[in-house]
């Protein structure tokens, strides 16, 4: 009996690194790199949270991206998009108007307002408290429960 329950749960470990995965590949909307957009195109419909890294290899850009995709549910609710730039050569606009140093995380309201930089990675918790303390978001809190 042993053996058997030891064979399913191998037998099943694939499968749930399969769905992990496909979570993570379905972000696809969500997570994009910067390129040339600009954060007026965002404005009161996505909460844009920027990553800046000099580099795709920094490790604190690594470390941020996984703590994003692993609650990225937590951030769909509350319409983040998540922009990457990693590469300083390029002067994208997000790059010209923010002006990171290195590493950096903003977050940007809908009304376009920069709330939050952090010089290093943040968890999401963190994050969605600080969002989660806008006085947009509260709003949208009251709408959802019917109290608008």
């Amino acid at each position: 009996m042993k053996y058997l329950l030891i064979i399913v749960f191998f037998a099943l470990l694939p499968s749930l690194a399969m769905t992990r995965d496909a979570v993570v590949r379905d972000t696809g909307n969500v997570i994009r790199p910067a390129g040339d957009s600009n954060l007026s195109e965002f404005k009161w419909l996505k909460r844009p949270v920027i990553v800046f890294a000099d580099t795709p290899a920094d490790p604190r850009f690594a470390e941020q991206m996984d703590w994003l995709e692993e609650q990225i549910n937590d951030l769909i609710k509350r319409d983040v998009i998540i922009l990457t730039d990693t590469d300083s050569s390029f002067l994208s606009p997000v790059r010209k108007k923010l002006r990171p140093r290195g590493f950096m995380l903003v977050l940007v309201g809908k009304d376009g307002v920069v709330y939050l930089r952090k010089p290093f990675p943040w968890s999401v918790r963190d994050l969605t408290r600080s969002i989660d303390k806008m006085p947009l978001r509260q709003q949208e809190i009251r709408d959802r429960r019917g109290e608008g």
